[in-house]
């Protein structure tokens, strides 16, 4: 009797590698949804249209839809799912970076955390090329801090290294 992992429907697996990613991205923005509903307010907050939970949220709600429009609008796999073909070491490499990432922040700052990590993520994706690497990463990530810090007014931690001195 052969082992059979895949469900299937109508003689075709019913998951795919693109379902199968769509429902972990799913499950990723639900978690994220309910962390960002415990941030809590400033005081004077709750009338305000914009908040700490305003950008959370429409992430939250963009994610869900996106992974939903993904796992509806995939077509089955016509042999069986494969898991082991999957790209284990890079989602490994992925999640270390955006645990590394979250230490960084503290002792790094926004601007050198998030260059750092967009620049390691583009060149664990494949890009090799170092203009790409250094104009995709710093110019954006100096750019949104630009827009946050002097246009909406958000206060971000500059980094304990930078503090110190």
């Amino acid at each position: 009797m052969a082992n059979n992992n895949s469900i299937r429907f109508n003689g075709s697996s019913v998951l795919s590698g693109d379902r199968i990613s769509a429902m972990i991205f799913l499950i990723v923005c639900l978690s994220y949804g309910y962390q960002s509903s415990l941030i809590p307010f400033f005081p004077g907050d709750e009338y305000e249209p914009f908040t700490a939970r305003t950008l959370p949220t429409i992430l939250t709600v963009v994610g869900i839809i996106l992974s939903l429009l993904l796992l509806v609008s995939t077509s089955s796999d016509k042999e069986k799912t494969d898991i082991t073909q999957f790209h284990w070491r890079l989602l490994g490499s992925f999640l270390l970076l955006m645990a590394l990432y979250g230490v960084g922040l503290t002792y790094l700052g926004f601007v050198l955390a998030t260059g750092f990590f967009l620049m390691i993520g583009f060149y664990l994706l494949g890009e090799r090329n170092k203009k790409i690497l250094f104009g995709a990463s710093f110019p954006f990530v100096i750019l949104f801090y630009l827009m946050l810090t002097q246009g909406l007014d958000i206060y971000l931690e500059p980094g304990i290294i930078f503090t110190i001195w």
